[in-house]
């Protein structure tokens, strides 16, 4: 099976480790173990689970606690609609593996995270791309959508969008729904970001809960921060669940026992964890907006969730050859926007420490006005 080499990915792998000033992370700021004991109010106790338990496979669709913990954070749903996965990246693939195959068309709103285009094309599915536009707001131009998804099995999306930042509102879910609904679609939401809207109490809302056939993916690494644990979770319909067991019994058998069961406190206390990255991403992309304000060479949409966003820049160089410059002069890590497919862009995260903005945004400043 040929699939097409994942450039974001390959971009991290070459250049995350060698920077000083990482304006590319996607993650919060990673949370230690302390810092989980003390927002979840564990008091001591957050290891004392694992003490007695044999370190053998864990409940192989994820623990009953894991799991319903997650159907809380959706309306109407139970334990019996999510399969806990080796991360959202293992949640994504596993859909696509349960869903497209020879024949079966895609329409993926782009730009997005590239397994929502790859995978499927890989797999032999028609994937037909609507593309966003700034003049949108970054926003789905459902008429365009509706074309497009004549015929489709899956429609995809990142909600809030990687790597805009943009948010669909509920009542614009509720239209994809309609659309869908028209062609007996599924919709995927990759939901990864969920929590970090920038206003009111930070909720972003759920395909789940706006469509029937509405399959949401989700893991701790992103809002949580708690990339670390290597946890994700499809929600959604029990066919869907039941194929991406098939598929699953492959590659994962279960995650692990220590993180199933920190995975849980985690979600227990997701107000207090989703609290912290709003005040972060609230925070820095106030320092962002306001470098921007200061920066003619600088354009965007900002951002209304999520943790990263695309800047336009005035400068006649690719965005990766950018990219390599800034780096090698600098130390200030971007990832460039034609890994996305939107050459002209750079796509900088807004929620790591606030130090990383603070010291990194006046070097990217002066490397555009051509004197770093």
């Amino acid at each position: 099976m040929h699939i097409t080499p994942f450039a974001v990915e390959q971009w991290m792998n070459e250049t995350e480790t060698r920077c000083a000033y990482n304006l590319a992370e996607t993650c919060v700021h990673s949370i230690s173990l302390a810092e989980l004991e003390r927002l979840s109010g564990s008091n001591g106790d957050l290891l004392s689970g694992l003490y007695d338990q044999p370190l053998t496979y864990g409940a192989i669709s994820g623990s009953e606690r894991l799991r319903t913990a997650i159907a809380a954070t959706y309306a109407d749903h139970g334990a019996e609609n999510v399969l806990i996965c080796h991360g959202t990246i293992g949640a994504n693939d596993l859909v696509w593996r349960a869903l497209a195959g020879p024949g079966d068309r895609v329409v993926s709103i782009v730009p997005t995270y590239q397994q929502h285009v790859s995978i499927p094309q890989s797999l032999g599915a028609e994937v037909l791309q609507l593309r966003l536009k700034p003049e949108d707001g970054y926003l789905p131009d459902l008429d365009e959508l509706r074309d497009l998804a004549r015929g489709a099995k899956t429609i995809s999306m990142v909600n809030p969008n990687n790597p805009t930042g943009a948010v669909v509102p509920s009542e614009m879910l509720d239209e994809i729904a309609k659309i869908a609904r028209a062609e007996g679609a599924y919709v995927l939401s990759d939901e990864v970001y969920r929590g970090t809207a920038q206003t009111g109490d930070g909720e972003t809302p759920s395909i789940l809960d706006h469509y029937e056939k509405g399959i949401a993916t989700g893991g701790l690494s992103k809002s949580y921060a708690l990339a670390g644990l290597r946890v994700g979770w499809i929600a959604g319909p029990s066919e869907v669940l039941a194929d991406a067991m098939v598929h699953r019994d492959y590659t994962t058998i279960s995650v692990g026992r220590i993180d199933d069961h920190l995975a849980a406190i985690a979600i227990e206390a997701r107000a207090a964890l989703l609290e912290r990255a709003r005040q972060i991403t609230r925070s820095n992309l106030k320092t962002l907006a306001d470098w921007i304000a200061r920066t003619p060479a600088i354009t965007w949409v900002r951002p209304t969730g999520g943790t990263v966003t695309l800047l336009s820049y005035r400068d006649t160089r690719p965005s990766y050859e950018f990219c390599h410059a800034l780096l090698d002069e600098t130390g200030v890590l971007l990832t460039p926007g034609a890994a996305f497919g939107e050459e002209g862009t750079l796509r900088i995260g807004f929620a790591n420490t606030p130090d990383a903005l603070r010291d990194g945004l006046p070097k990217l400043g002066a490397f555009l006005a051509g004197v770093g």
